[in-house]
């Protein structure tokens, strides 16, 4: 898999997903994403593992905690790759728009 097919697959899990958007509110502890989530611990844990090795979180260590982040590098790699899409589609608007009306008979 490319990154950023792998980055799209680990968020086409719906808890994955959760853990990710609780993180882009602000960074959090595994604990504080536990207490947060339907699930336990040890899934949290796996969770974060694959959202890590898609480069989409990073872990910032506090002492005995580690503090997960959004990682801006695999987030802009992930936008960088969606940004190619909106182009083309923005630029096909463009040469839709320009063309002449046509005339009705």
């Amino acid at each position: 898999m490319t990154d950023n097919s792998a980055q799209i697959a680990a968020l086409g899990d719906t808890t994955r997903r959760q853990i990710f958007e609780l993180i882009a509110e602000r960074p959090r502890s595994v604990a504080e994403l536990t207490r947060a989530m339907p699930v336990s611990q040890s899934a949290v844990s796996q969770h974060l593992k694959v959202l890590k090795e898609t480069s989409l979180v990073r872990i910032e260590p506090k002492g005995a905690r580690n503090i997960y982040h959004i990682d801006p590098a695999g987030l802009g790699m992930m936008r960088a790759w969606l940004d190619q899409f909106w182009s083309k589609t923005l630029a096909a608007y463009k040469l839709a728009v320009e063309q002449p009306p046509e005339e009705s008979q």
